[in-house]
């Protein structure tokens, strides 16, 4: 495992490239981790993980995961946006399994949406946000 916030993105990943109902909304090279910005479109795009260290239980070490999932979208602006972010939604509504990790706590993504704020672009952006308690050993 390289470390519990990047094994919790790729998990996320994974979830969502799994989904037929995203993946016929969004083509799967669409679906990536780095810059919030989009390259191609529709996307999402996974940000830098934030974690919080909470501690220990026996062996494994606990730390506390948020992901923020941008969603973007032109064609149809926010009516496309929010038809991702219904199957992301869905994709991810329980848990991914793990491979090298347990997730103990689980939030379903949670969506707020806002127009491009250049008003030359037809832009929709939609931020989920996705969290965990990620149990692991170093």
């Amino acid at each position: 495992m390289i470390t519990p916030d990047i094994e919790f993105q790729t998990q996320i990943r994974s979830a969502l490239i799994a989904s037929s109902a995203v993946t016929d909304l969004v083509p799967v090279d669409h679906i990536r981790a780095g810059s919030t910005r989009p390259e191609k479109l529709p996307c999402v795009i996974l940000a830098n993980p934030d974690t919080a260290n909470l501690g220990r239980s026996g062996d494994w070490q606990l730390t506390r995961v948020w992901l923020d999932l941008h969603v973007w979208a032109v064609e149809d602006g926010a009516d496309m946006a929010r038809q991702i972010g219904a199957a992301v939604a869905h994709a991810l509504w329980d848990a991914p399994v793990p491979t090298e990790t347990d997730i103990d706590t689980y939030g379903r993504p949670s969506f707020k949406y806002m127009r491009d704020p250049d008003p030359d672009k037809a832009y929709c952006h939609g931020v989920a946000t996705v969290s965990g308690v990620v149990r692991w050993r170093p």
